[in-house]
């Protein structure tokens, strides 16, 4: 993941800023006894992403991904819709309580950016992405960065006619969603009023995209480390946060790890986990990489 990519990683100030949303109004049945939904995977399962992750020997990697990771962030459906047979043979590989979160195919989203033309993809993408029936988590659409406000219609006319018996979190990129407070907050109340997640990216280059607004009950949030030791410092500040919002009521969290190396995906994600089980009392299985 290039976008973000800074030269000097070091010098930058990975502060999380201040929450932007009022979680009384946003959450609901605040409690911490009320249960969480607590999903941490990485963004890839191959064996040439992560290394030093499979034991000798294996054939199918999903299977034994699934085993220790409960989702996975799949950004191969961003270019291409695959035969519903694909669909269908990756839910029976994978637990029951396993989710695919995939990636909007790109015509809807970079060629026909949202414009009419987009829908016929968008249908044909829905239908073979329904295959996964109780495995599909939140489908994610990640907008081109030049993909700027004036386009605010095709994303008004884009965000009212979602199905919504799909699960939706948007991306925005471009710099002037957020330099404009009107313009931003105009953004937020339409994804709000949806029940549309607004995705939250934490990477080094481009902090305006960290803009801590969330729109519905549900936190997606991309996590873009450096590969130094500093993501570990990131990774407890985001473990203090995500605390804090349980307990005001947040009863959904979707974190994806982002390398730039992804050897060390796992071992960030595992520390993730460990963590998240001690502060938010879940379960999660503590994934076993190999040394």
């Amino acid at each position: 993941m290039k976008f973000g990519k800074v030269e000097h990683p070091e010098l930058i100030d990975y502060a999380l800023p201040e929450d932007r949303f009022n979680s009384t109004q946003l959450f609901r049945n605040k409690g911490k006894e009320q249960t969480i939904e607590l999903y941490v995977g990485t963004a890839k399962w191959g064996k040439k992403d992560l290394k030093n992750f499979y034991p000798k020997g294996i054939k199918e990697e999903l299977p034994f991904y699934a085993k220790q990771f409960n989702c996975i962030e799949l950004n191969a459906t961003f270019y291409r819709i695959f035969p519903r047979e694909q669909y269908i043979k990756w839910k029976t590989m994978v637990p029951t309580d396993f989710r695919f979160f995939p990636k909007m195919v790109q015509n809807v989203s970079h060629l026909r950016r949202l414009n009419e033309m987009a829908y016929p993809a968008l249908e044909r993408y829905l239908d073979a992405t329904a295959n996964f029936e109780n495995n599909l988590g939140t489908i994610f659409l990640q907008m081109h960065p030049n993909f700027g406000p004036k386009n605010w219609d095709r994303v008004v006319h884009f965000v009212e006619n979602w199905p919504k018996e799909f699960a939706l979190a948007l991306e925005f990129r471009h710099e002037d969603w957020f330099r404009d407070e009107f313009l931003s907050q105009e953004l937020y109340h339409l994804l709000e009023t949806n029940n549309i997640s607004n995705i939250l990216v934490d990477t080094a280059g481009r902090r305006d995209l960290l803009h801590m607004r969330l729109t519905n009950n549900e936190a997606f949030i991309r996590f873009v480390a450096t590969n130094q030791e500093v993501d570990y410092e990131r990774i407890n500040t985001w473990v203090n946060k995500l605390e804090q919002w349980q307990k005001s009521g947040l009863r959904k969290i979707d974190f994806f790890i982002h390398q730039t190396m992804q050897s060390d995906s796992s071992l960030l994600a595992t520390f993730l986990i460990e963590n998240l089980n001690k502060r938010l009392n879940s379960r999660l299985v503590i994934p076993k990489s190999i040394k």
